[in-house]
């Protein structure tokens, strides 16, 4: 990903973010890597460490959702709340449900 474009989803300014990247450099979590087409940028890359660190977190958290959230719902109850996330994610109801 950019790092302008990293810097908008995460919702953190430039510099923000370029001391984010430079710690997660230093833990050799992501590296910077040249912009193909474009010189002057670079983008952030999972290095093989950060890919396991996600999978690891993600692991985690996802048992915390079904744990404190989703567990406690019965099946109508989660297709209701899909389909009210769903209205979030794509208001008209153009896309594919979540």
């Amino acid at each position: 990903m950019r790092m302008s474009e990293l810097a908008g989803s995460v919702l953190l300014s430039r510099s923000g973010v370029t001391r984010l990247v430079d710690n997660l450099v230093a833990e050799g979590l992501i590296e910077r890597q040249r912009f193909e087409g474009d010189a002057r940028g670079s983008e952030a890359v999972l290095t093989e460490k950060g890919r396991q660190r996600l999978e690891d977190i993600s692991r985690v958290h996802f048992e915390g959702v079904k744990d404190f959230f989703t567990g406690r719902l019965n099946d109508a109850e989660l297709d209701a709340l899909a389909d009210v996330l769903g209205q979030l994610v794509d208001p008209e109801g153009e896309g594919e449900k979540c």
